[in-house]
């Protein structure tokens, strides 16, 4: 992996987009002292270099009717690449899956899932999860609380 170096104003955008992507142009180049047409030049260089996927805006779940949050840690009967691409590829297409890591130790996947309430949690891992023909075992965990959701990475400034 190439590590990118980043400027203390490059530093700045990037914690000032993270904060909110939708951040006008001009507010933006105020933020982090820059006029306009610089800044937009430099927030398009850092999407070049691939430092901004993508710009969305984040949704509350629980206000969307979605009250379940759960981790889902999941154990194939076939441990091979083909398998694990396939299922990893079959995790796409369930709207239900907001997250799918492959990991070492005794699961193959960790899924971060979501349901309007426990029925329904309980019919997806049932009714799509179970019914996978890789899928060995899944063991599940509810998200009693939410302490800490962040979206935002740490940027750290340059050392000069």
């Amino acid at each position: 992996m190439t590590e990118i170096s980043l400027s203390a104003t490059d530093v700045k955008i990037l914690n000032a987009l993270q904060k909110d992507a939708g951040i006008s142009n001009v507010a933006l180049a105020e933020i982090v002292g820059m006029s306009p047409s610089p800044c937009l030049r430099r927030v398009k260089q850092l999407e070049a270099a691939g430092l901004i996927r993508k710009t969305v805006a984040l949704l509350d779940r629980k206000k969307m009717g979605l009250g379940v949050l759960a981790t889902v840690q999941v154990r194939l009967q076939h441990h091979t690449e083909a398998g694990a691409e396939d299922f990893a590829r079959a995790m796409n297409d369930l709207p239900e899956i907001l997250s799918c890591w492959a990991m070492t130790g005794r699961q193959d996947f960790l899924l971060m899932a979501l349901a309007p309430d426990i029925e329904s949690f309980g019919d997806f891992v049932t009714h799509k999860l179970l019914s996978m023909p890789n899928v060995r075992d899944v063991q599940s965990s509810l998200v009693l609380k939410e302490y800490k959701n962040e979206t935002a990475i740490p940027v750290i400034a340059p050392r000069i």
